[in-house]
């Protein structure tokens, strides 16, 4: 069962839920939501802090993209909090290279590159297979 807010996407990660996967979940969740008020109840409520710098960083990042993206005319007061934020460069892949450093630095979006989390310039894009058509 996918988490219905990213604040229980937290919960279950300080669970031992894996965090990708649960993440990618709250992400299903977020887009099947059939309204823009829907969507943004998802991401409304603040997730606990959790000691782990790059996960409290990380869901800052997506709540505040996740609301400027899909144009939900707010973001939640929350994601400004400065523990929301890394003092030191994070860059999402596992060894990267100065080339990819530099790329990183570039292509991030703002509203990761502000939380000084470097990643790819769609770091929310999900696989996804047709929508069914509707008869």
């Amino acid at each position: 069962m996918r988490p219905n807010t990213l604040a229980e996407a937290v919960d279950r990660i300080c669970a031992g839920a894996p965090q990708d996967t649960t993440l990618a979940e709250f992400l299903d969740t977020f887009d099947l939501a059939a309204t823009g008020r829907a969507q943004y109840e998802t991401i409304e409520d603040e997730p606990a802090l959790t000691q782990n710098g790059r996960l409290d960083a990380l869901v800052g990042a997506i709540a505040e993209y996740l609301a400027k993206q899909r144009r939900l005319g707010r973001v939640p007061a929350w994601v400004c909090d400065p523990a929301r934020r890394l003092a030191e460069p994070w860059f999402t892949t596992s060894s990267p290279s100065d080339a990819m450093r530099e790329y990183l630095t570039f292509s991030s979006p703002a509203e990761f590159a502000s939380r000084n989390i470097f990643t790819e310039e769609q770091p929310l894009r999900r696989a996804r297979g047709p929508h069914p058509v509707k008869v």
